[in-house]
């Protein structure tokens, strides 16, 4: 593909050097459907990044779009702080009928504000609040969030250096296979709390992701998730499990801990739960944890009423019959199917392959390859990101809905983008 260099000298003049993802992909976008995005000057791109997991079920999601324009079009409420409303009620009263219900989860619904870093913030802030304690117990690679208090649990070094202050009440623990399999799960970890000499700040809980999204698509195993609920539950520790990327379908089932087999104490849910790419985040929390004072926690936009619309649309669409957890997982099939055959192409830069359901990474050997790669893919007209504290893994995305064609080629690109940066 060839493009022509965009105008982008109001963005390079008048915005904050602080943008990142408008570097990898140097044009100006205009519109998208679906799981393509076009930029103002025609060219067409395949979207396998689907707004950093925010948009499961595509661009402008017809279906979806229908109802926001309907809500929008009658004068429906916009904003409404944490007040009662029809759009909250109908997302309130489907959420529990084909999620909580069925799943046999008993989780009272928080609205924290509209972003997944103030849903780990309520998250932390009421852990501590029920057991009286300050620490948090983190693992190594997790991010979750850009906040002082998400990132105090979050463990890449360049993102936790722009906080500009300390950043305390937070321990690293190695996530699965950190050690590579050479120490016992959780040896470290138990012999701290046992031990009164160790000098570790008894916790007030633990937070996990299921799989390491911005961490290099670090999966950990049923088995890992499972041993650390009991550990948290045998030794008076709260578990949270943030599903913000990896919720909504992204694995497979609705939530991510679901294969695990596991009831957290507090799960903390964004991104997709709107449908729409609309800001909305849920605190989830077993009813004996709601501790909370009336407007102890509160923000000016966690009542976005357009993305209870949007949410409950997505909810009655896709989760009712149970058919979006089959096609993702029989999707992933063939996403790890081709990347495996580009891992045994080749072997000598391909370390490794991993993932689940619908998000999956390629990590290499050299560094600096996985960036060159999703250079190469964008010129090709495939949108795909790094993740991983080097940038070392190429992280694919796609939507949910993606179709198979479009899932295929956009995997003929990925394999054409490796060879041609050999």
């Amino acid at each position: 593909m060839t493009i022509t260099p965009p105008d982008l000298s109001v963005f390079e003049t008048l915005e904050s050097e602080v943008r990142s993802y408008c570097r990898s992909w140097p044009t100006v976008f205009d519109r998208a459907q679906g799981s393509r995005m076009y930029d103002e000057d025609g060219h067409t791109y395949l979207d396998f990044f689907a707004g950093a997991g925010s948009l499961n079920y595509g661009h402008n999601n017809p279906v979806l779009k229908r109802a926001l324009i309907d809500y929008i079009e009658r004068d429906g409420i916009t904003h409404g702080l944490d007040m009662s409303t029809t759009a909250k009620r109908s997302f309130l009263e489907k959420f529990q009928s084909i999620i909580l219900r069925p799943r046999d989860l008993p989780y009272k619904v928080m609205f924290p504000g509209p972003t997944g870093t103030n849903a780990v913030e309520s998250a932390l802030k009421l852990a501590r609040k029920v057991k009286g304690r300050e620490s948090i117990v983190s693992f190594t690679n997790a991010f979750h969030g850009m906040s002082l208090g998400s990132l105090a649990v979050t463990g890449n070094s360049f993102k936790r250096a722009g906080a500009g202050v300390p950043l305390v009440h937070g321990t690293p623990m190695p996530f699965d296979n950190y050690l590579q399999g050479r120490t016992p799960d959780f040896l470290w970890f138990e012999r701290l709390l046992e031990d009164s000499g160790s000098g570790f700040n008894y916790p007030a809980a633990v937070i996990v992701e299921t799989v390491q999204g911005e961490g290099g698509i670090n999966v950990a195993r049923a088995q890992w998730l499972r041993e650390l609920a009991d550990l948290c539950k045998r030794r008076d520790m709260l578990l949270i499990v943030d599903d913000i990327q990896m919720g909504c379908g992204r694995t497979g089932a609705f939530f991510s801990f679901e294969e695990a087999g596991i009831v957290p104490d507090i799960v903390t849910v964004s991104k997709s739960i709107s449908g729409y790419g609309l800001p909305m985040a849920l605190t989830l929390f077993k009813p004996e944890l709601d501790v909370w004072e009336p407007g102890e926690h509160n923000g000016t936009f966690r009542g976005n009423n357009p993305a209870f619309v949007t949410a409950a649309a997505t909810l009655d669409t896709y989760w009712a019959d149970g058919q979006m957890e089959k096609q993702t997982l029989a999707r992933g099939e063939v996403v790890e199917t081709s990347l495996l055959a580009m891992a045994d192409e080749h072997r000598r830069s391909i370390v490794s392959v991993r993932g689940r359901g619908l998000v999956w990474g390629v990590e290499f050997a050299d560094k600096e390859r996985a960036t060159k790669v999703c250079a190469r893919a964008f010129e090709l007209g495939l949108i795909v990101e790094t993740s991983g504290p080097q940038s070392e893994v190429v992280k694919l995305l796609p939507a949910l809905t993606i179709s198979t064609e479009q899932l295929d080629e956009g995997l003929r690109v990925l394999a054409r983008a490796i060879r041609e940066t050999a």
